[in-house]
């Protein structure tokens, strides 16, 4: 694809170039896809980070439409003074996006969520220095359980029955992105989609789909 005639329109280019300075150390291959804010004169990047969560910056100036580009190239762009949108890459992009609206259910203090993210990287390095339960394993097995590992269960007033589980690749997610703050971390659910908001970005990771259990029917006695 050409790109357009329009450049990346972006104005917030120190708020960019920190988004996708963190975004290339993490994926050097990594897209980021520019979606403009209706009404507001700002555009929403996103990106998909290693370990399956989508992250996201809202910075200064409007992008020329919904389009994705190679962050590198964006960056390099941006840090040479330039205003031209690199070659288009929207077919890279292969993800879903969670819904506009959401609803906050709990709000996390800046320092418990550096807390977990720190005890996370303790552990994972004292598992490949010497191994669980005696045994080795292998760092990327490691690395996955841990993401995995849930990390908060938050119980919504609204709704006690339906917990909201934060898993620690969320709080991996924000706390790589330098998106936390002195301020509280909210968490928030937009459909079957869990999201840590700080002050500077989101993290956003779907809920795993519910198992349906089917009982067996006719089952023979003995």
């Amino acid at each position: 694809m050409t790109a357009p005639a329009a450049g990346h329109g972006l104005t917030g280019v120190a708020d960019a170039g920190a988004f996708l300075a963190r975004l290339l150390r993490l994926d050097p291959a990594t897209l980021v896809r520019l979606r403009p804010v209706p009404d507001a004169g700002r555009t929403a990047l996103w990106a998909r980070l290693p370990w399956d969560v989508l992250v996201t910056r809202t910075v200064a100036g409007p992008a020329p439409g919904d389009v994705t580009v190679a962050a590198a190239e964006l960056l390099s762009e941006l840090a040479a003074g330039g205003a031209g949108l690199p070659r288009r890459r929207d077919d890279g992009w292969r993800w879903p996006l969670p819904p506009a609206p959401s609803r906050a259910v709990e709000a996390l203090p800046a320092e418990d969520v550096r807390r977990i993210a720190a005890a996370a990287a303790g552990t994972l390095r004292e598992a490949v220095a010497h191994g669980v339960a005696g045994r080795a394993v292998g760092q990327r097995a490691l690395r996955d359980a841990l993401l995995d590992h849930v990390a908060v269960v938050v119980t919504p007033d609204d709704a006690p029955d339906a917990p909201v589980e934060v898993p620690q690749r969320l709080v991996q997610g924000l706390v790589r992105m330098g998106f936390l703050g002195a301020g509280d971390v909210q968490v928030r659910i937009a459909g079957r989609w869990v999201g840590l908001v700080g002050p500077y970005g989101a993290a956003w990771s779907r809920k795993v789909a519910e198992l349906s259990l089917t009982p067996i029917a006719g089952r023979p006695n003995g």
